[in-house]
């Protein structure tokens, strides 16, 4: 064998094997506004902004959460950032209702107002291909409602805090200023 043909050899493994790892991109999925009808992409709808991406649930200990979300989505929106909201049934049947229900709950109870999706799984088999890629880049499934990832500008998963972590920890706040000063790599 050639070295040319050993080295074409090995480029071509090379970009295969990068291709497959790098896989569909995170946010490159369609999902419906709450009781909604027509799908987007979110990759599309968000593109360039730092994301907290939550599961969420009308019947849970950390409901009141929807206060401090809907607080940073206020605060930091201008800067680029926006709360996803997912709402769950997959923990103990604390969202049982359906979407319009969790819409009507959400917004009159909490004031929310940040972007809210379709009621989604969340865990294993059943999860949605945003929570299996949440998933995947940081070892972790939501362990309860309200678990939080933190989405890069680029669409990396940063970091991702527990359920009993409230929206306006410290840790999650100065993690939320870091993505917001971060430059937006070039393409």
């Amino acid at each position: 064998m050639s070295l040319k043909y050993l080295i074409s050899i090995a480029i071509s493994l090379g970009l295969a094997a990068s291709a497959s790892a790098a896989g569909p991109s995170l946010l490159d999925v369609e999902y419906r506004p709450l009781a909604g009808k027509t799908p987007v992409n979110l990759a599309q709808q968000h593109a360039g902004k730092v994301l907290l991406v939550v599961n969420t649930a009308s019947k849970c200990g950390f409901t009141p959460q929807y206060e401090g979300l809907e607080a940073l989505q206020q605060h930091y929106a201008a800067r680029g950032f926006a709360v996803l909201g997912f709402p769950s049934n997959d923990f103990r049947n604390q969202e049982s209702g359906d979407e319009a229900q969790i819409q009507e709950f959400c917004t009159l109870t909490y004031g929310v107002k940040f972007p809210m999706y379709e009621k989604v799984h969340v865990l294993g088999a059943q999860a949605t291909p945003l929570y299996q890629r949440l998933a995947r880049a940081t070892g972790t499934e939501p362990g309860w409602n309200f678990h939080k990832y933190l989405v890069s500008r680029d669409g990396r998963v940063v970091g991702n805090w527990v359920s009993t972590v409230e929206p306006q920890d410290p840790a999650l706040v100065a993690a939320i200023e870091r993505e917001l000063k971060a430059a937006v790599p070039a393409h």
